[in-house]
């Protein structure tokens, strides 16, 4: 009876997924995968920063399920593209009321900058700016504009920075907690708050440097956009808050106005009959993935924290960031055995993680310098640590003034729960044969001092590596580098200084430096190698087994006698057959 009521319970789920989450998530899907309307002949572009970015596109189709937001390549893709479409008469930009990635918004910046010089004209509209993150690089994104309006009677809080830490140190010392770590150098802080009640000396010195370094370049660009002397602009805003009505009294912002009387001066600008159109919905529409042939840089990107293995698609709708070792490593052999490949641009964005999953990438980095296919990496708004161990044997590296990056130091340790359970009556017993250090990581105590000397002496090892292979990529003295390493933070323009980095800029300026590496010129194609999961994958994932699947979409789509459901059908079997197929003839359907 019991296996009876399992076996019914089982059933009755599979048949609720049957007929209702499948036929769901096909509705859903087909939605998302209409065709957009076509672009009106005279049209302005709509850009939403409110949801936040993301720095690349999910590789998951299914993803986009689970939120809203795009991506900051997304976004300066398609304001390159729509300079030069002539539909396209201007763009309003919503700003959000908080804090940006300074990264982000640099690179917002310089794809607006272009955009407009273009002739294009833009207007950025905020309803208000709080100091929620880092607000000033919202103000530097709204400055870009040339034209930025806020919401009457809105707040214009950009007073500076503030940064929070929480320390956990005495909590741990109350119920008997030890954090048992150990650091390379006093400068790689990520365990402090285990270690200690406070901010250490090298701890604050690193904050504030880097800090210190990103508000200087949001004010001092913003006060280029609009045409003030930075150190006018930093009084004016460090004597704030105001309301809308003063900030524009100020010259802080251009004019005090509704969003709907921003939309209506810029459609007048237009001219007649022009239309607001969604950025997301353009985007969708011209979006070119590099299809062609002849000279090409491949793009890889990669953004998340480090690890071992491949995706494997394990989680369909998950939206989570990750860079796998396998996969990213793939991507680049197959750009360096791709013949149309002259060089590669590599899009990171990562705030570090595993060694070896580093070094395995930065092997592939090594392959492609050696078939003489140069590699630029294009930093995003962290590619520290882990991050930057990829990059440092790459042919050039560019960043923005306020990337986060560095970090060469490394860290590990353990949590010895023993004592804290052994209050509450639970003990903890260890048994294990070989070395004493078999057992180094059990939870029950402390490392012993043997047990610690082998750590010490294996992160010594791991530290030495990273100190060796940035100074060979960077061409720098090994001592100088440990000089600037100790795990210390530097952004963008700090590191510039140091030598860590090359030049400063965005994706389109590394873009320009891979093919002066390549010697190519002119207009060159951009061809993506990092892998795409296509919705058929995502739903093999999601569903189990293969055959399964088809049949269960065939069934709901017949269920549905939805055109829609079918719709989707059809592209994914379109999908399915370029995906398996090395040479394809395919024609899109017209119905």
């Amino acid at each position: 009876m019991k296996q009876f009521l399992i076996t019914a319970a089982g059933v009755f789920a599979g048949l609720v997924l049957f007929l209702v989450g499948i036929p769901f998530l096909l509705i859903s899907m087909a939605a998302a995968s209409a065709r957009p309307d076509a672009t009106p002949a005279r049209a302005v572009l709509n850009l939403d920063l409110r949801d936040g970015l993301t720095d690349q596109d999910p590789n998951n189709p299914l993803a986009a399920f689970g939120r809203r937001s795009m991506s900051v390549m997304s976004v300066i893709e398609t304001l390159r593209r729509a300079e030069n479409d002539g539909k396209i008469k201007g763009m309003l930009i919503r700003l959000p009321e908080g804090g940006m990635e300074p990264a982000a918004a640099d690179e917002l910046r310089l794809a607006i900058k272009h955009f407009r010089a273009s002739g294009k004209p833009v207007l950025a509209h905020s309803q208000g700016l709080y100091p929620s993150g880092v607000v000033t690089s919202t103000y530097l994104v709204g400055a870009s504009s040339g034209d930025l309006w806020m919401q009457p009677g809105a707040s214009f809080q950009v007073t500076g920075m503030a940064s929070e830490d929480v320390f956990f140190k005495r909590l741990f010392d109350k119920y008997g907690v030890k954090a048992d770590y150990e650091q390379r150098y006093e400068y790689k802080n990520a365990v402090n708050p285990y270690l200690h009640d406070d901010y250490t000396a090298a701890h604050k010195e690193s904050t504030l440097s880097w800090m210190g370094s990103v508000y200087r370049t949001s004010l001092t660009t913003a006060a280029l956009d609009r045409k003030k002397n930075p150190a006018a602009l930093q009084t004016a805003l460090e004597a704030g808050p105001y309301l809308a009505e003063s900030a524009a009294k100020l010259g802080l912002i251009d004019k005090v106005g509704q969003v709907k009387e921003a939309q209506t001066a810029l459609l007048a600008k237009a001219g007649d009959g022009a239309k607001l159109v969604d950025f997301d919905d353009y985007m969708h529409a011209v979006r070119d993935r590099g299809a062609g042939s002849g000279p090409a840089i491949a793009v890889v990107e990669g953004e998340g924290p480090i690890i071992t293995g491949h995706d494997g698609v394990k989680n369909p709708f998950s939206g989570g960031s990750t860079i796998y070792s396998d996969d990213l490593s793939d991507a680049i052999y197959a750009a360096v055995e791709d013949k149309n490949v002259k060089a590669i641009v590599f899009r990171l964005n990562s705030p570090g993680g595993s060694d070896t999953a580093s070094e395995q990438i930065l092997a592939a980095i090594r392959a492609a310098k050696a078939a003489k296919k140069p590699v630029v990496i294009s930093m995003g708004t962290y590619a520290a640590s882990g991050g930057y161990w990829i990059s440092s044997q790459a042919s050039a590296i560019v960043a923005q003034p306020t990337t986060l990056t560095g970090s060469i130091g490394v860290y590990g340790g353990k949590f010895a729960l023993g004592p804290a359970l052994s209050k509450q009556g639970v003990d903890v017993r260890e048994t294990s044969v070989g070395a004493p250090y078999a057992g180094a990581f059990g939870m029950g105590q402390e490392f012993s001092a043997s047990d610690r000397a082998h750590f010490a002496g294996w992160m010594d090892q791991i530290y030495g590596n990273f100190i060796a292979r940035v100074a060979s990529g960077r061409h720098l003295p090994e001592a100088r580098v440990r000089e600037i390493a100790k795990g210390r933070v530097w952004t963008g323009a700090q590191a510039r200084q140091l030598g860590l980095v090359d030049e400063i800029g965005g994706f389109y300026q590394a873009v320009d430096k891979a093919k002066a590496l390549a010697d190519l010129k002119g207009e060159v194609r951009l061809k993506r190698m990092t892998r795409q999961t296509s919705p058929f994958e995502a739903l093999e994932a999601a569903l189990g087994v293969s055959a399964t699947s088809v049949r269960t979409l065939a069934a709901a789509a017949w269920i549905l006698g939805d055109p829609r459901a079918q719709s989707v059908l059809d592209d994914l079997a379109d999908e399915r057959l370029r995906g398996q197929s090395h040479t394809s003839v395919m024609a899109p359907r017209e119905f």
